[in-house]
């Protein structure tokens, strides 16, 4: 096994070498030493940011094939990539795996759940950038845009609600037109949301910017200062008859999959609109177009679905009062150096024998 120029471990044919090196106190007292298994690679210039990281004490492996992985495990203090049965049983010292992503439901696996080896993710980096998202949705439905934008491919200028857009210009707008009523006036809104994590709490606070009522139930409830006091699970019914607007930002657990059900929509204000940016699981997808069709609710708007990608005959894609976008709330150009970062973050902190950022429940998958 050799360590090439861009930092990625190739085989060598014959007997395989050691990875590991020694701690040397003298030279760096303060800190640990690292052996860390990289795989699947990343690229050359994130691997000299990682390498510099761990230090001149460190062994960092950037695996460019599954075996390449296996040989450095055994010796591995720590790995980051995606861990595999395989992987893990090759392992004789791993302390700390850091996943790539923040939703652990493809990640996890019962062997995992049993090792002591501390698992953390990237939670906290889409946070704003899934927050702005929802209230693009928010707005949309709120003042009509999308119906509008259909209405723009016709070439036809009429107001949702009907009527002229224009008070009187020599009475004013003395009475509430039915167009006053078809748009929303968001500071009269409660918008609800299920899974007040990083993501929900800075979908709480744009939604307070825009003066609206901010309602929240978390399987922690505590109180958010600024935004609101966040319930229990137990309250989701309450939240679900106040809520103009129901934002699921829970993530995928044996407890949330399939949450969103028959029962849970009947809850919902019929005036209400149901949007998801958590995890398509979370919403029985029949259960909801079925709603959608009986105008249960007003509309959904979705990143996220059972199905992905939703199949181009599933009806959702023709209801006017659905938005539907392909898994891209959390698409930004601050996003890859955000997550480096975290990894960065963590190596200095394991290398410093410091509390780990984003540490997760194994067997909750958050």
């Amino acid at each position: 096994m050799r360590l090439n120029t861009d930092g990625i471990v190739r085989e060598q044919s014959g007997r395989e070498k050691r990875i590991k090196k020694k701690y040397n106190p003298a030279s760096q007292p303060e800190t640990l030493t690292l052996n860390l298994v990289i795989w699947p690679a990343i690229d050359s210039e994130r691997f000299q940011r990682v390498q510099t990281a761990a230090g001149p004490t460190s062994c960092v492996v950037n695996a460019d094939s599954l075996e390449t992985a296996l040989i450095g495990m055994p010796v591995a203090d720590a790995f980051f990539g995606k861990l595999t049965p395989q992987l893990l049983a090759a392992s004789r010292q791993l302390r700390w795996v850091q996943s790539p992503t923040a939703s652990l439901e493809h990640y996890i696996f019962p062997e995992l759940v049993e090792h002591p080896c501390v698992l953390t993710n990237m939670r906290g980096i889409f946070s704003d950038v899934i927050a702005d998202h929802v209230l693009g949705y928010v707005l949309t439905f709120a003042r009509n845009l999308h119906l509008y934008r259909d209405q723009q491919r016709e070439g036809r200028w009429e107001p949702i609600g009907g009527g002229p857009a224009l008070p009187n210009f020599s009475q004013g707008p003395g009475v509430v037109s039915p167009v006053d009523r078809a748009h929303r006036h968001l500071a009269d809104c409660t918008l609800g949301i299920v899974g007040v994590g990083a993501i929900g709490e800075e979908v709480g606070r744009r939604a307070r910017a825009f003066g609206m009522r901010v309602l929240g139930v978390d399987s922690h409830p505590r109180s958010i200062e600024g935004v609101c006091e966040v319930g229990s699970l137990v309250d989701l019914d309450s939240l679900l008859t106040q809520s103009h607007f129901v934002v699921i930002a829970a993530p995928h657990t044996p407890r949330t999959e399939r949450m969103f059900r028959r029962e849970v929509l009947q809850q919902m204000r019929t005036d209400s609109y149901l949007i998801n940016i958590g995890r398509g699981a979370i919403v029985d997808l029949t259960d909801l177009t079925v709603a959608l069709k009986e105008n249960r609710i007003a509309g959904a708007a979705l990143d996220v679905s059972e199905i992905e990608p939703l199949p181009p005959d599933h009806p959702l894609w023709r209801m006017t009062n659905v938005l539907i976008t392909p898994h891209v709330a959390a698409a930004s150009p601050r996003i890859s150096e955000r997550h480096l970062e975290v990894v960065l973050n963590n190596i200095e902190r394991f290398r410093n024998d410091q509390p780990l950022r984003n540490v997760v429940s194994k067997r909750e998958w958050y």
